[in-house]
């Protein structure tokens, strides 16, 4: 049997869950705090992995301004707005909101690279951009916070435009060294944000908050980022991609059954139509001509 049909549910499992568990971590650790731990330490681990398979870690000289580019949109910008994103929304709509990334990939797409897109595309926009609305509409009643839509909106964004970006420019060098190298950039950001913020690591944690920060260290970043790399090697990348589908349905679950979360009925409707608009135009990318 093919172990490779195993890690699909394995990565929407580990970053699924991801979500919950840095719910539950930002609850006692400060946010630039707990990056910039949680992304230098699954940075060494991955680095460490890749020595031990044997793969160069030197850098070329072509990939170092590519590099920091993707890794400040994909990692850094990323992984800040979504920790301030559950700090000012609930779990499952920071999750959601976060997952309309292929949307704007779509709209950067076709104002940077010029892919005009094609009907399939057009649809998930819409459909999307409905989701959306229906999200944002506590807004008007004072159920969210601005911040609780703009921090997720900012994270779809960032990865989008990191995204583009890394097609029309791409990094030279083994995948799995160069993630490692771009969150070690992200958690010095976030050291930086940590200074600035005059921050301070809280002298004892809960039980769950260090099981919460070791899944998501080791978890959710090292082992998960492994799996992925491992998935890319064997399947296309729009085959691969599909697998995300199943991350933010199980981030709501995890949100309802470990964090206690109870979205609204309207917020069901919306979560359908993101998840509804992100495989529609995942599905019309897997059936683009290449």
């Amino acid at each position: 049997m093919d172990p490779t049909r195993f890690i699909p549910f394995a990565l929407a499992v580990l970053w699924g869950l991801n979500w919950p568990a840095v719910k539950i971590a930002v609850s006692e650790v400060p946010p630039f705090t707990l990056r910039m731990i949680g992304l230098g330490a699954g940075a060494l681990l991955l680095l460490a992995f890749a020595a031990a398979r044997g793969r160069p870690l030197a850098i070329g000289r072509s990939s170092w301004v590519p590099l920091a580019i993707a890794g400040i949109f994909n990692i850094a910008v990323f992984n800040l707005a979504t920790v301030f994103a559950q700090l000012n929304t609930s779990t499952s709509r920071a999750a959601i909101l976060t997952f309309t990334t292929p949307l704007w990939a779509i709209l950067l797409a076709y104002l940077v690279l010029g892919e005009r897109p094609d009907r399939a595309r057009w649809t998930a926009l819409g459909i999307g951009m409905f989701g959306i609305a229906v999200l944002a509409l506590p807004l008007a009643t004072g159920g969210i916070t601005p911040l609780g839509i703009l921090f997720p909106m900012i994270a779809a964004v960032s990865w989008a435009a990191g995204s583009v970006y890394q097609k029309s420019h791409p990094i030279e060098g083994d995948r799995m060294v160069m993630t490692a190298y771009q969150l070690l950039l992200a958690s010095a950001v976030a050291g930086i944000g940590y200074l600035a913020a005059g921050e301070v690591m809280p002298r004892s944690l809960s039980t769950g908050a260090w099981v919460a920060i070791v899944f998501h260290v080791i978890g959710a970043t090292a082992l998960a980022y492994v799996l992925w790399f491992t998935l890319l090697a064997r399947v296309s990348v729009a085959a691969a991609s599909l697998t995300t589908l199943a991350i933010p349905v199980v981030g709501v679950v995890g949100a309802m059954t470990i964090v206690g979360e109870r979205p609204a009925a309207l917020d069901y409707v919306g979560f359908v139509a993101v998840l509804a608009a992100a495989g529609v135009s995942m599905l019309g990318s897997r059936s683009a001509p290449r």
